[in-house]
C-alpha cells in the first residue's frame, strides 16, 4: 500500500499548477508515495473587491493553509514564495525551493506592443503598489488602476477592453502556458521584481524529518540562496503588501549581488540601493542592503506609510 502525502494549496489555476508540479516530482522520485491535494480557500481568495494594500495584515494567502499544516490536515504546502510572510508561525518552517522561474514582470496588451508605445492617459491594471510606483516613474502620464483576481480573471478583463494593458509576473504566465498576450518582458533595470518573484516555497512542520527526507531531492541551491537573501531584505524592512518594495538578487561565482527599492505610497519618494555580499551568507547580504535603505531615509518612508495605513482602519 502506498503512503499518502497531503499537499495543501489554494484553488487558483496557478496554485494548483504549483502543487501539481511538486506532487508529480514527489511521485516520480518515490514510487511508494501517492500525493493528494487539499484545496483551501484563504482570506486573500475571498476578498476580491478591495485592493490588497487596503486589506492590510500579513499572510492573506497562507494563514488558513498554515493552520491546516499545524492541525496535521496536510503534510506540506506549496506557495508562491512572494506570498509567504516573513515570520512563520511557531512549529512551521520553509524547506528548500525547486529551481526558480524568471523573476521579471510582463507587459500584456491586445493593442500595444510595449510600455513605451502606450498613448498618454492609457489605462494600465495592476494589483501591486510596487508596480504602480515604477510604472508612474517611467510613464507619469498613464492611469494606473487596481486589478484583482486570478490570472485568468485579469486576462479576461484585458480581453474585454477594461484596460489598455496589464502587468503580471512572467513566471505565472509561463507556468500556465498563457503567454499569447505578452508583448514585453520588462527587464529588472526597468521594473524591479517583488522579493522572491518566480520562486516556489515549500512549507512543512518543523522537525518533520520524514517529510524532509521525502523532499530531500527537490532543492535547487541557487534558487534557495536567492530566496534567503531577498526574504532577509524584506524581513529587515518589515515589508508587506501595503508597501511598495522591490528586490532582486543575482549570483555570480561566490558573490551575491542584490538591489532593493522602496517608495512612499504616492511614488514621490524613492530609495534604491545595491550591495554585493558573500554567496555563502545570503541573509547577511539582504540585511546589509536593508540597513543601507533604512539609513538613506527608508525608515522615514516606512513610518509615513504605516501611519497612513493605520489611519485607514
Amino acid at each position: 500500500m502506498k503512503k499518502e502525502v497531503v499537499i495543501a494549496t489554494r484553488g487558483s489555476k496557478l496554485a494548483l499548477w504549483q502543487a501539481e508540479y511538486i506532487k508529480n516530482e514527489i511521485e516520480k522520485h518515490h514510487k511508494n508515495i501517492l500525493c493528494r491535494l487539499e484545496i483551501i480557500k484563504t482570506m486573500g481568495d475571498k476578498i476580491l473587491d478591495v485592493p490588497l494594500a487596503k486589506i492590510g495584515g500579513k499572510g492573506l494567502f497562507v494563514k488558513e493553509i498554515e493552520t491546516a499544516l499545524l492541525e496535521k490536515k496536510a503534510d506540506l504546502a506549496v506557495h508562491s514564495m512572494k506570498d509567504v510572510p516573513m515570520e512563520l508561525p511557531a512549529g512551521l518552517e520553509l524547506f528548500e525551493s525547486p529551481e526558480c522561474e524568471a523573476p521579471q514582470d510582463a507587459f500584456l496588451s491586445i493593442k500595444y506592443n510595449s510600455l513605451d508605445e502606450l498613448p498618454k492617459g492609457a489605462c494600465v491594471g495592476t494589483s501591486s503598489l510596487r508596480r504602480k510606483c515604477q510604472l508612474l516613474e517611467l510613464r507619469p502620464d498613464l492611469e494606473v488602476v487596481d486589478l484583482r483576481g486570478n490570472v485568468q480573471t485579469r486576462m479576461q478583463k484585458l480581453t474585454d477592453g477594461m484596460y489598455d494593458a496589464i502587468i503580471l509576473a512572467y513566471a505565472g504566465l509561463k507556468r500556465l502556458e498563457v503567454t499569447e498576450n505578452i508583448k514585453e518582458i520588462l527587464p529588472v533595470e526597468k521594473m524591479l521584481p517583488a522579493s522572491c518573484q518566480g520562486i516556489l516555497g515549500i512549507e512543512i512542520r518543523s522537525g518533520d524529518n520524514e517529510i524532509k527526507e521525502i523532499l530531500s531531492f527537490i532543492g535547487h541551491k541557487d534558487s534557495y540562496t536567492r530566496a534567503l537573501c531577498e526574504r532577509a531584505f524584506l524581513r529587515k524592512l518589515q515589508g508587506g503588501c501595503q508597501i511598495p518594495i522591490g528586490c532582486h538578487s543575482v549570483l555570480t561565482g561566490n558573490k551575491i549581488y542584490v538591489k532593493g527599492i522602496i517608495y512612499n505610497l504616492d511614488g514621490s519618494k524613492k530609495i534604491a540601493k545595491e550591495y554585493t555580499g558573500n554567496k555563502a551568507n545570503p541573509e547577511e547580504a539582504g540585511i546589509k542592503l536593508a540597513e543601507m535603505v533604512l539609513a538613506a531615509g527608508g525608515d522615514k518612508i516606512l513610518k509615513e506609510i504605516y501611519s497612513q495605513v493605520y489611519e485607514n482602519f
